[in-house]
């Protein structure tokens, strides 16, 4: 894509954000992401703070209610965040927690000591990052004596500091924060329930002894409640996983274990990194614990730290596969498991006989980014690896029988795999040297690589895209398949009348991995196999238009019901097609803008040039050269990979407005409707 060209660049070009805009402009920065996910990742940041008052000690309770408008509250009974006047800061303190980033009360290295020994919500954004983006939020706290407000709208006050004294019958502590995520920050606010309760009951796992109680209001006002309360933690987690189908007891371990780390030695570059200064030296607090079970047809790994739930693992992930590894290794062979010239186990051997959840608090954590899903400390990983060997040589001293039951069955993990993959690649040698896709789909183009982990599939709008793209495509790995007219809705239609449809099993044999339906499909379409899948991208590639996104929304919802674990797998992408052609005159330079405020950018970029703007045209009037720049060539299109959360909002949209749910589609209409009375043909 050609560089946008700046008419000038000097020491008055460079500008910073402040205040709200600093979260305003740039939400992903802060909240990984300005869509669905982080908006989640707001409400974590709220729950966060109530979360460690809770493990502090102050408060066993704490209530969520998720209300229809798409606000929240998040209520706890600790000991109320303080609003007054902070004479040591010259300034209050309801201005420096929720509009002051890097402002509260658990850095580790304030002069005067953190108010917490372990927490989750260490570097004093959440707070104030989520009042930023959010359209309102009120502020409501109990110090047992007082109770004061204050209200925010779009990241600025609205109010003054109300401070009333309390009746004997209101005496109470705790914080209340009632926000309604902004929804021109984040792209969607809609947040589903099982998202909420996924969350809460992650949290009643890891913080035992903490009852978290949820309301969800229905879209007719009514609400329903569930309550998350685990009193032996971790433990009754792994019994509940387990289902009883467990080949040895759950095993429960803990540990405290402190450390000193000098002028910020602790790592091995950037990704250890603790952020101690250097020059200085800190001193490590870790509390580790973990509990699992072996089993023979259950698999699940769960990894949090300080009550944060790390889906990337990082650290302890580290530890577990380096201690368990080395330990059941060890085992087979000091007592003879192994066959003669067999080859070592793997980690994939162990962990898919485990069901292991580990549960840590410190009181120095670097995490990867501001999401907090994955932690990168080295002592943090050298604590628990040692942690893990150690209490597993004395688990296999101690429990002989227990033993021989994991060890047996990890070896029954590694025999099997090693013979389904020698299966594998007899049958994908075999598949692959007998069968010509382009001879059994009508007008699929292939390309030259036989790698699956090169290869890419343009799904394209009709015959005219696909003879730009091919033109313009990379030919070694890059194959195309058109799709005539607007596809099958596959959300509301019977599987009989989908796998009638020539377009679909077209798709889907080019895909080549089958598809995950429990019931028996006619035809030679076979079950779902990754290990099948040819493609590392499968791109859709539509216009830019009304006829375009519907064609990609059908095809969206082909693949969530059809395909659903492509789009977990990260293998679905959208190729975005430029909206805008600015043409600057007279040095005939083409820019492309993908939408408005793009265009607005580049319109103020090029200053004083004349120019010539007009819509881009569709894909089969393009000429090949803007094809490959705009669409195909990896080093300058615009790929948007589509996850579980878009393609779950995609389906339940076009169920809205196509499916059989006539209640939500009223309701739809008479939120919406207005919107759109411009472009009713009336």
């Amino acid at each position: 894509m050609q560089k946008t060209e700046l008419t000038e660049y000097g020491d008055n070009s460079i500008s910073s954000l402040r205040g709200a805009a600093r979260v305003r402009e740039k939400p992903e920065v802060i909240f990984g992401s300005r869509d669905l996910e982080g908006c989640i990742h707001a409400f974590f940041e709220i729950l966060s703070n109530s979360v460690d008052e809770a493990r502090a000690g102050f408060g066993t309770n704490i209530n969520v209610t998720a209300f229809n408008d798409r606000s929240i509250m998040v209520e706890d009974f600790g000991r109320g965040v303080p609003l007054g006047y902070n004479e040591k800061e010259g300034r209050y303190n309801w201005d420096l927690i929720f509009c002051e980033m890097y402002a509260g009360g658990k850095y580790k290295h304030a002069k005067d000591g953190s108010s917490y020994e372990y927490s989750l919500g260490t570097n004093g954004l959440g707070a104030c990052a989520t009042q930023y983006a959010s359209e309102f939020m009120k502020v409501i706290s109990y110090n047992g004596k007082t109770k004061s407000e204050i209200d925010f709208e779009r990241g600025e006050p609205v109010s003054e500091l109300r401070v009333t004294e309390l009746k004997k019958s209101e005496i109470r502590t705790g914080t209340v924060i009632h926000w309604k995520p902004d929804n021109t920050i984040f792209t969607s606010i809609k947040i589903k329930k099982e998202r909420f309760s996924d969350i809460l009951k992650r949290q009643a796992v890891v913080n035992s002894g903490i009852k978290f109680t949820f309301k969800w209001q229905e879209e007719d006002g009514n609400f329903t409640v569930e309550e998350y309360l685990y009193n032996d933690g971790i433990t009754d987690y792994v019994k509940e996983l387990a289902k009883n189908k467990s080949l040895t007891a759950p095993v429960y371990w803990e540990e405290t274990v402190s450390g000193v780390i000098n002028n910020g030695n602790d790592g091995d570059g950037e990704e250890d990194d603790d952020g101690i200064p250097v020059g200085e030296s800190s001193n490590y607090k870790l509390k580790m614990s973990v509990a699992f079970c072996v089993t023979a047809v259950e698999n699940h790994i769960e990894y949090y730290h300080n009550s944060s739930y790390l889906e990337h693992g990082g650290s302890p992930d580290k530890a577990v596969q380096t201690a368990f590894v080395y330990a059941l290794d060890k085992y087979c062979r000091d007592n003879g498991k192994y066959a003669k010239n067999e080859s070592k186990l793997t980690v994939r051997d162990v962990l898919d006989s485990l069901i292991l959840v580990t549960n840590c608090f410190s009181n120095i954590i670097s995490y990867e980014n501001q999401t907090k899903k994955a932690i990168s400390n080295k002592f943090i990983r050298d604590e628990m690896t040692a942690f893990f060997k150690k209490n597993l040589e004395i688990y296999f001293t101690e429990n002989p029988i227990e033993a021989e039951k994991f060890v047996n069955q990890v070896l029954i993990n590694k025999r099997s795999r090693e013979k389904a993959e020698s299966e594998r690649i007899n049958i994908k040698k075999k598949l692959t040297g007998t069968i010509d896709i382009s001879n059994r789909v009508e007008k699929f183009v292939g390309c030259r690589s036989k790698d699956p982990d090169k290869r890419e599939l343009y799904i394209v709008e009709g015959d005219s895209a696909m003879s730009s793209c091919k033109q313009a495509r990379n030919g070694e790995f890059q194959a195309i398949i058109p799709v005539r007219g607007k596809t099958l809705n596959c959300l509301k239609s019977s599987y009989d009348k989908i796998f009638s449809s020539e377009i679909i099993t077209d798709l889907i044999r080019v895909i080549g991995c089958g598809v995950e339906v429990d019931k028996k499909i006619k035809g030679d379409i076979p079950k779902f196999n990754p290990g099948m899948l040819k493609w590392n991208k499968i791109i859709i590639c539509t216009d830019a238009d009304e006829d375009g996104f519907q064609i990609r929304t059908l095809i969206l919802t082909m693949i969530y019901r059809l395909l659903p674990s492509l789009i977990t797998m990260g293998k679905i992408f959208i190729a975005e097609s430029p909206l805008f052609e600015i043409t600057t005159k007279p040095d005939g330079k083409i820019y492309f803008a993908y939408d408005e405020r793009e265009k607005i950018k580049i319109l103020k970029d090029i200053g004083e040039k004349k120019y010539t703007l007009q819509r881009s045209k569709g894909l089969g009037e393009n000429e090949a050269d803007m094809m490959k720049l705009t669409t195909m060539d990896p080093a300058t299109r615009r790929l948007i990979k589509i996850t579980e959360a878009d393609a779950e909002e995609t389906a339940e949209i076009f169920d809205t407005l196509l499916g059989d749910n006539l209640t939500a589609r009223k309701i739809y209409i008479a939120n919406n409707g207005s919107k759109y009375i411009a472009d009713a043909d009336i």
